[in-house]
């Protein structure tokens, strides 16, 4: 199974959209302090929104759409 995730930084007021097959472990990296991305920047993210899609191309469509 694929995810959709939606993240929120409250320190930053920021969402932040992706996709995953373990959006937990992805939120985990997000905030990993050798995290080198963008959201780094906006460290602590919390988990705000999952939505399970049966594939990986409809994650990245339902992604864009969000």
């Amino acid at each position: 199974m694929h995810y959709v995730y939606a993240l929120y930084s409250r320190e930053f007021d920021k969402i932040y959209i992706g996709y995953s097959t373990d959006p937990e472990k992805r939120l985990t990296s997000h905030n990993d302090p050798m995290n080198r991305g963008w959201t780094k920047k906006f460290q602590p993210w919390d988990i705000a929104y999952t939505e399970m899609c049966r594939s990986k191309s409809e994650a990245l469509v339902r992604e864009k759409q969000l």
